[in-house]
């Protein structure tokens, strides 16, 4: 059993398919169809939905905006679901909605829905327009027609001219209600052939892990959902990993930082961003908002894809894993974990616990993406390098790449062609033809392989020519965006 609020009534959902989304639970079993089906995987933001629950406070509501497609509904325990009809009151728009009618927003009018509840999320959580902050939050929500300068209109005109609502009015009662909602047990909740459990801490995880060893574990769902989606696989047996607590908290020690594995990326930003500025910089390029709010770092370690962002910066930043199969637990070095094309050395009923990265004194740490798209797509080329220098001389350098092998990987002969060297540009010239033996890319529809390879060279070429300007500037953490903004 689940309970929920749907806009302000207490939904109480016996026997559902745990494969069912959000947006199929909405339009099929609710029949509220303002809730649109666009792509089905996370790309257009047409099926956007806001959840609210308790802030940290436990007094005020938290609002956040993700794709209802990608979403499944053991999601949705003790949170209040808002949709596009829930926001009108009566026979008056709501402001968000007020402002894309005044301000000419919509056209067709199929993606309209998302858009709105994209601004509505973003109007919640603050108080006055910025464009950066606009630009974030509508990159997950695609429009054909309207050119986004009308939809940017609305979304200024709304964030502006703020006014008192009816999820204001009732935010205390909804605080209260959604705290009166029992935690859900354990066992979760099936159907005929379908479970998924819900775990409450980490021992309990994994006692119902090494029970349903070939259970699918769900943090955030934004790769696995996919599976139901676009491949039409039943799912038959989950673990819903987002009401284990202890795994989606962070600690930030002298030497470390300490991230569970179902901490969100949108949740683990900050501290990311405040002792590695290229990883926070790196994050507003991961994805859309929506697929950040609810996917994880954990998660987008475990699905070893690759082309996952953020393994080639935490590979090379000497990330550790902590991994833990029921009462035992181990740590490895990240690297280690990726053996072969989505295979990991992960054993049965192992999963990882918490995310370990060494906090940087003296080294130089930078991060690039390479993509077709600016916004809200996958890396043909990833790099996360770091050098640590004594007295211009290189004596530790670690570089590691997604898009250029099967795995994530560290690129060896170029590490050793810098380890002992001067820092100057022959000794990173040296780096890039070292990196022909690290790496065989593969061609694709994102890249071809000599495209790659030669990418690969260039952004060492890059890291050494910003560096360079850091050092004589001498400032090691006068961070810049512009190197994690390129793209082809």
């Amino acid at each position: 059993m689940i309970q929920f609020l749907l806009n302000q009534e207490l939904c109480t959902e016996h026997d559902l398919d745990p494969n069912l989304t959000v947006l199929n639970y909405l339009r099929n079993v609710r029949n509220k169809t303002g809730t649109k089906e666009g792509c089905a995987s996370g790309d257009c933001g047409a099926c956007t939905v806001v959840l609210a629950e308790p802030d940290e406070t436990g007094k005020r509501l938290r609002y956040i905006s993700v794709n209802a497609c990608l979403t499944f509904i053991s999601a949705l325990h003790g949170k209040q679901l808002i949709t596009v009809e829930d926001l009108q009151n009566k026979s008056q728009l709501h402001p968000v909605q007020e402002a894309m009618a005044e301000c000419h927003g919509s056209q067709c009018g199929f993606c309209t829905p998302g858009f709105v509840m994209s601004i509505f999320a973003l109007q919640k959580n603050n108080t006055e327009y910025c464009k950066r902050k606009t630009t974030e939050a509508l990159s997950g929500n695609l429009c054909r027609c309207t050119g986004y300068r009308p939809i940017y209109d609305a979304t200024k005109k709304a964030c502006n001219n703020t006014k008192a609502d009816t999820f204001d009015a009732l935010e205390q009662p909804t605080v209260e209600l959604l705290k009166a909602i029992p935690p859900i047990t354990k066992e979760g909740f099936r159907d005929s052939k379908h479970q998924c459990f819900s775990p409450q801490t980490t021992d309990e995880l994994a006692k119902c892990y090494q029970d349903h060893p070939d259970a699918h574990l769900l943090a955030g769902g934004t790769d696995l959902a996919l599976d139901v989606t676009q491949f039409h696989k039943e799912l038959t047996t989950l673990i819903y990993l987002g009401n284990v607590t202890d795994m989606k908290g962070s600690d930030s020690f002298d030497d470390r930082l300490e991230l569970g594995a179902a901490l969100s990326l949108s949740d683990g930003y900050k501290l990311l961003k405040n002792e590695y500025p290229d990883f926070g910089d790196l994050l507003h390029r991961f994805a859309s908002l929506q697929i950040r709010n609810q996917g994880t770092l954990g998660g987008n370690i475990a699905n070893a894809s690759p082309i996952g962002d953020s393994p080639p910066l935490l590979i090379a930043l000497g990330a550790k894993l902590q991994l833990r199969r029921g009462h035992e637990k181990r740590i490895i070095n990240i690297e280690d974990y990726f053996v072969d094309y989505k295979k990991t050395v992960r054993q049965s009923a192992e999963f990882i616990e918490k995310i370990i990265i060494p906090k940087q004194t003296n080294s130089l740490f930078k991060a690039y993406k390479i993509s077709k798209r600016l916004d809200d797509d996958i890396s043909a080329v990833c790099l996360g390098i770091n050098i640590t220098l004594e007295n211009s001389i290189i004596i530790e350098a670690r570089a590691a790449f997604g898009g250029m092998a099967g795995i994530p990987k560290r690129a060896s002969h170029c590490e050793n062609a810098l380890i002992g060297k001067e820092f100057n540009e022959s000794t990173f010239e040296q780096a890039c033809q070292s990196l022909v033996n690290d790496f065989a890319p593969l061609s694709d529809f994102r890249a071809s392989k000599e495209y790659r390879l030669l990418v690969g060279q260039n952004l060492l070429r890059k890291y050494y020519l910003e560096t360079q300007t850091q050092l004589a500037q001498g400032n090691n953490r006068d961070y810049s965006l512009t190197r994690v903004t390129a793209y082809v």
